[in-house]
């Protein structure tokens, strides 16, 4: 039954779309006083707009009703569960603590955490080209000095 509700409820929300995009603005009207008035029409001299607005009304009533018996019928069809998988927080936590008295802060934990040992540096870049190797023979380089920019006028 859902399925089919769910199925016309759709076809009513693409009716009601379809129909507000066929009908004229509130601005088109000033247009007919210029000879402009049943020109392009389907519906006649008198325009859509008795047919066109009745039908989206009751396409609105009809679309708010079938949204209503939905959350009606979502929030009664549900049952309550007798047993929740809950992963993690189904499990028990070790020995239960005393809740503390009124008044009272709760006891802190005795024991810190260590912190995790560190790591050492690398001594490379990745794709970088291989260090010179440390002998006496290759000149160093040394970059000439850079002057900070003055501050001033």
């Amino acid at each position: 039954m859902m399925l089919i509700l769910n199925v016309v409820y759709v076809l009513i929300a693409i009716a009601i779309i379809a129909l507000v995009l066929m009908q004229r603005g509130s601005g088109a009207q000033a247009g007919s006083g210029f000879g402009a008035g049943a020109s392009g029409t389907v519906f006649g001299a008198r325009g859509a707009s008795n047919f066109l607005s009745k039908s989206t009304k009751w396409l609105a009533i009809a679309f708010f009703g079938i949204t209503l018996f939905m959350a009606w019928h979502a929030s009664h069809s549900a049952r309550p569960t007798t047993q929740q998988n809950l992963g993690v927080m189904s499990q028990p936590q070790g020995p239960a603590a005393a809740t503390p008295a009124a008044g009272e802060l709760p006891a802190q934990p005795t024991t810190v955490p260590a912190a995790p040992a560190a790591q050492p540096a690398p001594t490379t870049v990745p794709g970088a080209a291989p260090a010179p190797a440390a002998t006496g023979s290759q000149p160093s380089q040394e970059l000439p000095p850079v002057e900070a920019p003055s501050q001033g006028g």
